[in-house]
C-alpha cells in the first residue's frame, strides 16, 4: 500500500516517532522524520521530491501542526495531512480539516487503522470512467479514491464537508459505482423535510435493497435518532450513506447527537476540503458551469478572463459550489464586455470605491498570485517555479520573501 511512497513524519516524541518510523519502513515507504516544526517547514515547501503525505502531531516543541499547516497553505497546496492528536485536540483536527487537511486520527490508534487511513491519502486517481465529480485538484483526486473504495464495500459512509461540496453527488457516485445500482437511490434531504421521522420511514421502505442517502444527518431529532437506529437492527437490508458538517464531534460532545448512532455511521467517512481550499477547483467549476449557462445567460459572451480567474482562486467560497453558480448567473447578466470580468464575478468590490486597489496594487496582486500558481504547479519547487515563469531563481526568492511566501 505505502511502497515507494515519500512521506514526512513531524513528530518530537521519540518513541511514537521512533515506532511509526520503523512501521513506514517496514510497509516500503522513505520517511524523513523531523522533529521541529521550522525544519518541517523548509522540508515541505522545498523538498528534493515530492512529499506523498505528511503525519503530523498536532503538538510540536517549536509551534503547533496547525501554524505549520496554515502557512503551507498560504504559498500553495500542502501535501496531504493526516494529523495525530490527542482527545482534547479533536476541536483543532476538526478545524484543520475544515481549512483543507485530509485526515486525522486520535491517540491512542490502532496501526492497522492508521496506516488504512494513511493509504487512502496517496493512492492515485481511481479510473472509474466517469469525468471528475468535484474538481481537478489532488484533494479532489483523494474523494475520487474514497468514494472508489466506498462504491466496493457495503458498509455505512458519513460523507463530511461544509455547504456546497457535493456531499449528494458523492453518494449518488458511490451508488452509481456499486453493485447496488440496478436498486433505488433514495435520498432524504433534511433541511427540506418538515416531519423527519415520516420522511424517514417512507424512505427506509422505498429503498429495499438499493441506497438510502440522509443529507444534513446533524439534524435529526433525538427520538429520530433512536428510530433510526431501530430501523438499521431490524430488516434494513440496503445500504446507508449520510451526510453532515464537521462539527458532530461537538454535537455529541454537547448530547444531542447519539454516538452509539455515529459510530455506526461513520464507519467509513469521506471528507470533503471546503472549495476555498482548492483554489484549482474553484476556477475548474466556474469554467464548467459558465459553459453550461452562458449559452442561456450571455451567449454573446465570448470566456472568462485571466483576472476574473485570479479573482476567484482568491475568494473563500463559503457557500462553496452554491456560491460559484449564484456567483456566475448574477455576472452573466451584469457582464458588458466580451469577457466576464472581476467585477462582474464580485460587484461589491465596486460598491466600496475606498477599498480599491491601486494599479501598483493590482499587478503586485497579480504577480503574487503567478507566483503561488507557479510553487503549487512544481510542488514548491523553487528552480522549477522561476523556469515557468522565466525570471532568475534569485529574482524568485526575493519576490516570496517580499510577499511572505518564503
Amino acid at each position: 500500500m505505502l511502497k515507494g511512497s515519500r512521506i514526512v513524519l513531524v513528530e518530537d516524541d521519540e518513541i511514537m516517532g521512533a515506532s511509526l518510523l520503523q512501521r513506514l519502513e517496514l510497509e516500503g515507504a522513505h520517511v524523513l522524520w523531523l522533529k521541529q516544526m521550522g525544519r518541517a517547514l523548509g522540508a515541505i515547501r522545498t523538498p528534493s521530491q515530492p512529499i506523498d503525505a505528511v503525519i503530523c502531531d498536532i503538538g510540536l516543541p517549536d509551534g503547533s501542526g496547525e501554524e505549520l499547516f496554515a502557512t503551507l497553505a498560504r504559498s500553495g497546496t500542502p501535501p496531504p495531512f493526516l494529523f495525530i492528536t490527542g482527545q482534547g485536540g479533536i476541536g483543532q483536527a476538526v478545524r484543520l480539516i475544515k481549512s483543507g487537511a485530509a485526515d486525522y486520527v486520535t491517540k491512542p490508534f490502532d496501526m492497522s487503522v492508521f496506516l488504512e487511513r494513511l493509504g487512502l491519502l496517496i493512492q492515485p486517481r481511481a479510473d472509474m470512467g466517469f469525468p471528475p465529480l468535484i474538481g481537478v485538484s489532488a484533494a479532489a483526486a483523494r474523494v475520487e479514491a474514497l468514494i472508489a473504495r466506498a462504491a466496493q464495500h457495503a458498509q455505512p459512509v458519513l460523507i463530511r464537508g461544509g455547504p456546497g461540496t457535493g456531499k449528494d453527488l458523492i453518494a449518488r457516485r458511490i451508488h452509481d459505482l456499486s453493485d447496488r445500482r440496478a436498486a433505488p437511490f433514495v435520498a432524504v434531504n433534511l433541511p427540506r423535510e418538515e416531519d423527519a421521522g415520516q420522511a424517514l420511514r417512507g424512505a427506509v421502505a422505498l429503498v429495499g435493497e438499493g441506497t438510502l442517502f440522509i443529507n444534513a444527518i446533524s439534524l435529526l431529532e433525538g427520538d429520530v435518532q433512536v428510530a433510526l437506529l431501530r430501523a438499521l437492527d431490524h430488516g434494513f437490508d440496503g445500504r446507508l450513506i449520510t451526510a453532515c458538517g464537521t462539527a458532530l464531534e461537538g454535537l455529541i460532545a454537547e448530547r444531542r447527537f447519539s454516538p452509539e448512532l455515529f459510530y455506526r455511521l461513520a464507519q467509513m467517512e469521506i471528507p470533503v476540503p471546503p472549495l476555498g481550499a482548492r483554489p484549482d477547483d474553484a476556477v475548474w467549476l466556474l469554467q464548467q458551469l459558465f459553459r453550461k449557462l452562458a449559452p442561456t445567460y450571455a451567449p454573446a459572451l465570448e470566456g472568462i478572463s485571466a483576472l476574473c480567474e485570479t479573482a476567484a482562486r482568491g475568494h473563500d467560497w463559503p457557500g462553496g459550489g452554491r456560491e460559484v453558480r449564484a456567483r456566475l448567473v448574477r455576472g452573466l447578466g451584469m457582464a458588458a464586455g466580451p469577457m466576464l470580468q472581476p467585477s462582474d464575478l464580485f460587484p461589491e468590490h465596486l460598491a466600496r470605491p475606498d477599498a480599491m486597489m491601486s494599479l501598483a496594487e493590482a499587478r503586485e496582486a497579480a504577480e503574487k498570485a503567478q507566483i503561488i500558481a507557479a510553487l503549487d504547479r512544481t510542488e514548491g519547487q523553487i528552480g522549477e517555479a522561476a523556469k515557468l515563469l522565466r525570471i532568475a531563481r534569485t529574482t524568485l526568492w526575493e519576490k516570496m520573501q517580499k510577499f511572505d511566501l518564503s
